[in-house]
């Protein structure tokens, strides 16, 4: 049954289009052509990224923290309270209202002491500010280099200029080692995004993030498998053009530069819509869609590939619909927070900051998407 299903998996008629088959992509003659098989190296890859990470979090990004004066806020933990813990643990952390009233019976506090435990609970478990730099400084880095080595692999080929050579003599495409070794780092790199998910910061688009790391994954991997290399070599370099700009901007809004950040982030704006709402949609998406059906008869996999495509280029008109909404509001001075963060609860109508020592509302940007704040705490 496996080998079964081992067969209809690779069929020709799912990958390839019609009257050609896998011994037509066999090395042959010093030519070397993509092969399911290459992508192995890309899980152990991953693993090696998440210890690379590691290192340069601890090393590079932690003492750039404290360079630029990124500084954590004092904040109240919550007493310890057996009843409330396991309420909070097993049901929920948001009690509603007659849940909050039960809970003040069979702990003995108050309704208000037991909504500030909750608060103070809550803000225990959000990351620290050390903790995103760290993370969005990670990122900065992969993604800066891997745009400028993205541009390097592609910016000499003749399909960078004319969309139509992308499928010239497809997919008797063969290879060049830039081209490997550009697609193992990229599809490694997702790997490992995925697989540290569970452990980074967390926001509001959560789901979003899954779904485009996997669609990431699915079609660089259907890229290879179906020999849409320059295609995806295209794609990959679109998407890394903008990310590393999210991403300082991101490191400069928790190290307070106002200005900096500001500056960074309509620039991203601009990048983004310009890659990610024009040229991807009319000129790599056409080249996709419309180029292929000139030499092949549309197959699965031509189905397939743009499907994925359609599923990307509806999460950007997501993120895009943000960066308009945050762009509006830092032009008309109504920009306040990350909407789509998980902002840390305060407890001043209390007078429990004051107390504490504690900020204002935190103001992250968001993971992997466009959010700015205009509160920091000091220019540059």
């Amino acid at each position: 049954m496996l080998q079964t299903l081992y067969d209809y998996f690779w069929w020709e008629r799912l990958w390839l289009p019609v009257n050609l088959t896998w011994a037509d992509l066999e090395d042959r003659d010093g030519r070397v052509y993509a092969k399911a098989s290459d992508l192995y190296i890309t899980l152990p890859l991953a693993l090696l990224f998440l210890i690379i990470r590691y290192f340069f979090e601890l090393y590079v990004a932690t003492p750039l923290a404290a360079l630029l004066n990124v500084k954590e806020k004092t904040r109240l933990r919550a007493p310890l309270n057996p009843t409330l813990e396991h309420f909070y643990l097993t049901s929920g952390k948001q009690p509603k209202q007659a849940e909050v009233e039960l809970l003040s019976r069979q702990s003995g506090l108050s309704g208000r002491q037991v909504e500030r435990w909750f608060r103070r609970r809550r803000n225990q478990d959000r990351p620290s500010l050390l903790k995103k730099f760290r993370e969005a400084s990670w990122r900065f880095t992969f993604y800066l280099i891997a745009f400028i080595a993205g541009m390097a692999v592609i910016v000499d080929k003749p399909w960078f200029y004319d969309m139509r050579k992308v499928w010239e003599g497809y997919p008797i495409q063969s290879l060049i080692p830039s081209q490997y070794w550009y697609y193992m780092i990229e599809l490694s790199f997702y790997w490992s995004l995925l697989f540290s998910i569970a452990s980074d910061v967390k926001r509001k688009d959560f789901k979003e993030q899954i779904i485009h790391h996997v669609a990431t994954i699915i079609l660089i991997s259907f890229s290879w498998f179906a020999s849409y290399v320059r295609a995806g070599t295209l794609i990959m370099a679109l998407h890394d053009s903008s990310d590393y700009l999210l991403e300082s901007a991101k490191m400069f809004n928790y190290a307070g530069w106002k200005n900096t950040c500001n500056n960074i982030f309509i620039v991203f704006a601009i990048v983004f819509i310009i890659t990610r709402l024009v040229i991807l949609p009319f000129w790599i998406l056409h080249c996709t869609l419309v180029y292929p059906l000139e030499l092949y008869p549309a197959f699965f996999g031509y189905y397939f590939f743009n499907f994925m495509m359609g599923v990307l280029q509806l999460l950007h008109i997501f993120w895009a619909y943000l960066i308009l909404r945050m762009a509006h509001k830092f032009v008309t001075g109504k920009l306040v927070e990350d909407e789509r963060s998980d902002r840390e609860e305060t407890e001043s109508s209390e007078g429990e900051e004051a107390a504490a020592g504690g900020g204002a509302k935190s103001r992250p940007l968001a993971n992997g998407h466009p959010i700015l704040n205009n509160n920091h705490r000091k220019n540059d």
